[in-house]
């Protein structure tokens, strides 16, 4: 969803208006099946926004039924999130064998990579955030756990979340491209902290314990990553857990402590080499405490595939090599 539009079936014949709306809501988001109750009555808007790596759009509608089908799916070039906040009235949707209803003041996030049936059958307001598995990967631990379940939006970060959604889409039109994508980095971050903070939602495949151990670590380690003094021996005793216990958490996971720590700081880093274009390369590695500048340049290419300068020259660098 990069391209930006504004499209209302009020200027399309009636005849055509639900083929027009399934062609757009392709285009936005990737190829669905939709069903209406009455295609010749059919009244919708929709408009779209990229803001840097998230795109956002508001879908405002009569009812309809949408599928995504294993036919769709093996066309599929790269694996999406559709993270949907219904505005209006509910929305009831089914994706691995889970069903769930989502009132206003929930949000609910569909996987692009497999089946899901998604429908309201009233006139509805939503806003949909689409957001590649790369970039929530690297904010939350297994997302796929978060899919098909209600994330109640009316308090704490995901209350903060949503209350950040409705405001960037009423400023939208006023932002430069600058400001969207730091808008769109916020929206992301605050994203993973509102997943985290639901993580008791997924099936996690371990112990509640040991994934509420296993989140207060990563919430620790991404509060720390500027402090040169991180390591297992803080982690483990600013959470109050052993050290042996701390790498055994991070085997359920198949990594390790320190690799969650660097990956975490070459993020945080491109991220802040994208934020500002002109900041010196050895501030950033000094500011996320790498030994030096050639250690963070050898690191920063391993991960991403381009040098930190390479990355600063052409942020999109990195998106065409994915």
């Amino acid at each position: 969803m990069t391209a930006e539009l504004r499209f209302s079936t009020a200027a399309t014949e009636p005849q055509h208006r639900s083929s027009r709306w399934n062609a757009v809501i392709c285009e936005s988001y990737f190829p669905l099946e939709l069903q209406f109750h009455d295609p010749m009555h059919f009244n919708g808007r929709l408009t779209r926004k990229s803001l840097g790596h998230v795109g956002m759009s508001r879908l405002t509608s009569d009812p309809v039924n949408y599928e995504r089908r294993r036919s769709h799916i093996r066309e599929a070039r790269e694996e999406e999130y559709l993270v949907t906040l219904p505005r209006t009235s509910s929305v009831e949707f089914r994706q691995l064998g889970r069903d769930v209803r989502c009132d206003p003041g929930g949000f609910i996030i569909e996987r692009g990579d497999e089946p899901y049936r998604f429908f309201y059958e009233r006139p509805n307001d939503l806003f949909v955030l689409k957001v590649s598995r790369k970039a929530l990967s690297e904010r939350v631990r297994q997302p796929d756990r978060f899919c098909a379940r209600v994330i109640d939006a009316t308090t704490g970060t995901a209350g903060l979340f949503a209350t950040m959604v409705n405001h960037a889409q009423s400023q939208i039109d006023t932002l430069s491209v600058a400001s969207c994508e730091t808008i769109g980095r916020q929206l992301l971050e605050l994203l993973g902290l509102a997943l985290n903070d639901a993580a008791d939602a997924g099936d996690s495949g371990f112990s509640s314990v040991r994934a509420a151990h296993l989140t207060r670590v990563e919430r620790f380690i991404r509060e720390n990553l500027k402090n040169p003094e991180l390591s297992p021996d803080l982690i483990s005793e600013a959470c109050g857990i052993s050290k042996r216990y701390l790498h055994d958490l991070f085997k359920d996971v198949n990594g390790t402590v320190s690799q969650q720590i660097r990956d975490q700081r070459l993020i945080a880093a491109r991220d802040r080499l994208e934020a500002s274009r002109d900041l010196p390369i050895s501030e950033v590695a000094y500011r996320f405490s790498f030994a030096d500048q050639a250690q963070f340049s050898r690191l920063f290419k391993a991960k991403f595939g381009v040098t930190p300068s390479e990355f600063q020259r052409n942020p999109n660098c990195i998106q065409q090599r994915d």
